[in-house]
C-alpha cells in the first residue's frame, strides 16, 4: 500500500518543535540554532509551550507532552512538527494522542531515536514520516552536519533524496525495491506486540543503535527474529551502531558479524548508512519505497522513489 505523502514545505510555512521525551536542560542556546535555520530557509517557527519544562527525566509531564503535540497536530497551520531531542518518553504519550485531524491533514513527523515510537506508529496508521536530524543536532560542528542539514531540507521541500555509499565487504549483496520503515533497535523491539509493531513483509527495514552491549544488541536482534521481523523483509539497512559498550566477557566477533549471524542468509545487507546517533545523520523518508542495490566490491544504491 503506497502511503500517505505530506505536503512539501515552502516558504512561509509554520513548524512547530516540540519536546516529547527527554528533558533539555540549558538547551536554549541551541533550540535557537535551530529556529535560526528553520527562519533561514524561509519557514516560520512555533515553540510547544512546555519545551523547556522539567519534570525529573522529562520535559515537563506526560500531560504537558501530550498537549504540545496534541495542539501541533491538530492546528491546520503547523505544516510539519520538528522533535527537539529524543532521549526516552515518547513511549507514554503515543497512546493518549489523537490523529484524526492529522489523517485529515497529514503533516511531516521528524525527528530519530526516541521518535522511532512516532514513525512506527504513523506509518501503521498510513503516513509517510521523516527519519532526520533533531533540533539538540544544532550542537555539533557545523562543517560536519552540513550534508545531514542539507538532507533534511531536501526532504521538507520535496527536493530529491539519493545516496552514494562507500563498498563495504561485509555487506550482503542484493538489489531490492520496497517501502522503508524501522528506526532505533531498542524501540522497534519495545513496540513488538503493541499497535504500534511494525508489518515488515515486503519492506526495507532500517535499523540503528547507540550505547549498547553487544548482547543486548543480539537479544534485541533475536527478539525481532522471533516475531518474523527478518522472515520476508525485501533487506536491510543497518545505520550506525555507535559507542558499542564492553562487556567484562568478551563478545568473541565484530557487530557486523554479529548482525550477519542472527539474519537470514538470504536478505540482503547494507553496513554503514550514514545515519543515526552520529553527527552525520542523513535523512530518510520512512515509508517511502525506495530502490536499493548493495554491492560489496563497489558503491551502493539508495534512489527514494517519487
Amino acid at each position: 500500500m503506497k502511503l500517505i505523502t505530506p505536503s512539501y514545505l515552502k516558504k512561509g510555512d509554520i513548524v512547530a518543535i516540540i519536546a516529547p521525551a527527554g528533558i533539555l536542560i540549558n538547551r536554549e542556546a541551541v533550540i535557537k540554532k535551530a529556529v535560526d535555520l528553520l527562519e533561514s530557509w524561509g519557514l516560520q517557527v512555533v515553540l510547544g509551550n512546555h519545551v523547556f519544562a522539567q519534570s525529573n527525566h522529562f520535559a515537563g509531564s506526560d500531560e504537558q507532552r501530550i498537549e504540545d503535540f496534541q495542539k501541533a497536530l491538530d492546528n491546520p497551520n503547523i505544516k510539519a512538527i520538528w522533535c527537539a531531542r529524543g532521549g526516552y518518553g515518547s513511549v507514554r504519550i503515543i497512546d493518549h494522542l489523537d490523529f484524526n485531524q492529522f489523517l485529515k491533514q497529514p503533516k511531516w513527523i521528524i525527528g530519530y531515536s526516541d521518535v522511532t515510537v512516532f514513525h512506527n506508529h504513523i506509518h501503521n496508521l498510513g503516513v509517510e514520516t521523516l527519519h532526520a536530524i533533531m533540533g539538540t543536532s544544532m550542537q555539533d560542528d557545523v562543517t560536519i552536519i552540513n550534508e545531514s542539514v542539507e538532507t533534511f531540507r531536501k526532504a521538507i521541500f520535496g527536493e530529491g533524496l539519493e545516496y552514494q555509499l562507500p563498498s563495504n565487504q561485509n555487506n550482503r549483496v542484493g538489489v531490492v525495491t520496497g517501502q522503508l520503515v524501522g528506526g532505533n533497535l531498542a524501540i522497534l523491539a519495545s513496540m513488538l506486540g503493541s499497535k504500534s509493531q511494525l508489518n515488515t513483509t515486503d519492506k526495507i527495514l532500517f535499523i540503528e543503535e547507540i550505547g549498547e552491549y553487544e548482547y543486548a544488541i543480539d537479544r534485541m536482534l533475536f527478539s525481532l527474529k522471533r516475531a518474523d521481523y527478518f522472515k520476508n523483509v525485501k533487506g536491510v539497512i543497518i545505520g550506525d551502531i555507535s559507542k558499542v559498550k564492553e562487556n567484562s566477557t568478551k563478545w568473541g566477533m565484530s557487530i557486523e558479524d554479529l548482525i550477519l549471524n542472527v539474519l537470514p542468509e538470504n536478505v540482503p545487507i547494507l553496513f554503514d548508512f550514514p545515519a543515526g546517533h552520529e553527527p552525520d545523520n542523513r535523512a530518510l523518508l520512512m515509508g517511502r519505497t525506495i530502490e536499493l542495490a548493495i554491492h560489496k566490491d563497489e558503491n551502493s544504491k539508495l534512489v527514494f522513489l517519487k
